[in-house]
C-alpha cells in the first residue's frame, strides 16, 4: 500500500506515526501540505515525502487520506479529482458525507468515511467507520481499517447516518470525559482537598476505572454496582444522580450532539 495524506495537521501526524510504529515503509508515504512549518516538521519527524501540492509520489498512491478542515476540503480536492481514480479514498474529515466527497471528486465512489477522536493523537483513539458495500471492495475496506488501526480501536457502522450518533458518543465523547474529570477534581477541592491531590484523585479515578471497565469481562452496570454498597457512600451520591434526573440529562445531550452532527453535514454539503 502507497498512501498519500491530504493535509498535515495533528491527525494526519498521529495517523504517520502510528502507521511508522507498526512498521509500515515511510517511503510509502507522502503528504501534501500548504503550511511551510507542517511540512518541515512532517519531513523532520517522520523522514516522509511532503510536498506542497500534488505530485508525482500522490499520483503513485493507491490510497488518498484526506485529513484536512472539513470547511477547507471542497477547495482542497478541486485538483485532485483526476488523481483519484482508481484509488481507495479515506476520509477523516469529520461531518463531511461520502455523496458530497464524490461529488466533489467528479463521482468518484470508492470512498470510505472515518471518525477518529483525540486519543488517536497518542495512539489510544476509537474510530467509527462506513462504506457502501456496493462501492468498496473488502479488500479496500481493510485497507482503510489497518490504517485507522494505526490509532487505536475501529468500528464499523451498518449506514451513514450512524456516524453522527458516533460522533455525538466518541467523537464528542472525550470532552465529556474532561469535563467530568474538571468536575470531580473540583469538587474535591470544594471539600477541602488541595487542588494538586484532588486532580490527581480525580485523573486517576477515571483511568483506572476505564481500563478495568476495558479489561472486564463484567458490563459497566455490574462494576457499579460492586462498587455501590447499601447505604454507603457511593449510594448516596448515585442517589442525587437519580433524583436530578443526570442520565436523562446526559442522553439529551448527547442527542443535541448527534442532531449537530446531521446539521454540519448539511452545512458543508452545501454548493
Amino acid at each position: 500500500m502507497r498512501i498519500a495524506f491530504l493535509g498535515g495537521g495533528n491527525m494526519a501526524g498521529a495517523l504517520v506515526g502510528g502507521l511508522i510504529s507498526r512498521k509500515f515503509d515511510p517511503a510509502a508515504i507522502s503528504v501534501i501540505e500548504k503550511l511551510d512549518a507542517q511540512r518541515d516538521g512532517l519531513a523532520k519527524r517522520f523522514a516522509i515525502h511532503v510536498s506542497r501540492e500534488a505530485d508525482d509520489r500522490t499520483e503513485a498512491a493507491d490510497t488518498l487520506v484526506l485529513a484536512v478542515k472539513p470547511q477547507d476540503l471542497r477547495a482542497a480536492l478541486a485538483p485532485l479529482a483526476r488523481l483519484a481514480a482508481g484509488k481507495l479514498v479515506v476520509s477523516v474529515c469529520a461531518g463531511v458525507r461520502l455523496a458530497d466527497i464524490s461529488r466533489w471528486l467528479g463521482g468518484h465512489a470508492n470512498l470510505v468515511r472515518c471518525m477518529p477522536n483525540m486519543p488517536a493523537l497518542i495512539g489510544e483513539g476509537i474510530t467509527g467507520l462506513y462504506a457502501s458495500a456496493a462501492d468498496v471492495s473488502a479488500a479496500d475496506r481493510e485497507k482503510a481499517q489497518s490504517v485507522l488501526q494505526a490509532v487505536g480501536e475501529v468500528v464499523w457502522v451498518s449506514d451513514e447516518r450512524l456516524l453522527d450518533p458516533v460522533t455525538a458518543v466518541s467523537g464528542s465523547g472525550p470532552a465529556y470525559v474532561f469535563w467530568f474529570i474538571e468536575q470531580l477534581a473540583e469538587s474535591g477541592c470544594a471539600l477541602g482537598l488541595p487542588e494538586a491531590v484532588s486532580r490527581k484523585l480525580a485523573l486517576h479515578t477515571v483511568l483506572g476505572a476505564a481500563r478495568l471497565a476495558a479489561q472486564s469481562s463484567s458490563p459497566p452496570e455490574a462494576l457499579r454496582q460492586q462498587v455501590t454498597s447499601k447505604g454507603g457512600t457511593t449510594e448516596a451520591a448515585l442517589r442525587v444522580f437519580d433524583e436530578e434526573k443526570l442520565a436523562e440529562r446526559f442522553r439529551r445531550a448527547i442527542e443535541a450532539a448527534s442532531r449537530r452532527g446531521a446539521e454540519l453535514g448539511d452545512l458543508l454539503g452545501r454548493d
